[in-house]
């Protein structure tokens, strides 16, 4: 089975082209190839397929196997992958995703694709959609005790649920100790992302993550996006900032004009290669 190994800030992920290969265990697979010392290594695998309403169709998988509905660095990729690699001329496309169809602008200079901007949509704020449970609509400053701490918690979904932390410091914040906590925290019903991010000034702020089914990561474009609207809600920053994340910058928009939440980055190819298992 052939694959393609692509990154976006350092959240690596594996694509397989289901236009060409069938994947019947997706899964299962992602286990077995996120895997860093047995497998090809990787943050999950993602399924670029045919689509009846959109011009491609995604489908992505963290390395413990769980599908996820959203993956901002995930679709950058698959605009580079498409494009560069002739299964489109368009430099607008649109992506069916779980998270609903977002629509992708390239950025693309000699024929090679540079940059994507991806219409990540409407943040949604209502409790019960993201879901997470509290009285509050939006769930700003909610109360959030991890183990020996209480964190102030804002909760906004990008068409995957997302729990925003603001800290003083994100360099030495131990991510892994209290992102793994409240994750599974039972105010989440269906886990959450978990976002620890320090705002620098009104136009920048950096962010680490702690990815629902994959640990820490080095990016995340739906944890970038939805910590800008976190902090718009909370007061913190501008409507447009640039977010330094462990693998790269993304520069995140929350329009007025419509509401939606725009994302600019890189993505790269890392290698092709064939899996013989």
């Amino acid at each position: 089975m052939r694959f393609t190994k692509m990154e976006g800030c350092g959240n690596d992920y594996i694509y397989i082209n289901g236009f060409e290969e069938e994947v019947k265990y997706p899964d299962m697979l992602a286990v077995a190839m996120s895997e860093r010392h047995f497998g090809v290594g990787a943050d999950g695998l993602v399924l670029i397929l045919p689509s009846e309403v959109a011009d491609f169709r995604m489908r992505m998988f963290n390395m413990d196997g769980s599908e996820g509905e959203m993956c901002g660095n995930a679709v950058r990729c698959i605009g580079k992958y498409v494009y560069e690699r002739g299964m489109t001329q368009k430099n607008v496309i649109t992506l069916e995703t779980l998270g609903g169809i977002k629509t992708l602008q390239l950025h693309i200079q000699n024929d090679i694709v540079i940059a994507v901007t991806a219409d990540m949509g409407e943040p949604i704020l209502e409790a019960a959609q993201i879901p997470v449970i509290s009285d509050k609509t939006p769930v700003i400053g909610e109360k959030l005790q991890i183990l020996d701490k209480t964190f102030d918690v804002t909760c906004v979904s990008m068409g995957n649920p997302h729990g925003v932390i603001f800290v003083d410091d994100t360099e030495h914040f131990e991510v892994e100790k209290y992102g793994k906590v409240a994750e599974v925290h039972p105010m989440f019903p269906k886990k959450a992302n978990i976002e620890f991010a320090h705002v620098i000034d009104r136009t920048h702020m950096s962010m680490r993550v702690w990815e629902r089914g994959s640990g820490e990561t080095m990016a995340c474009g739906t944890g970038a996006s939805a910590t800008l609207v976190a902090a718009v809600l909370n007061g913190l920053c501008d409507r447009k900032v640039r977010i330094q994340l462990l693998g790269g910058t993304l520069e995140i928009e929350w329009r007025e004009s419509d509401n939606h939440v725009y994302m600019t980055g890189p993505a790269r190819f890392s290698f092709d290669g064939v899996w013989l298992r």
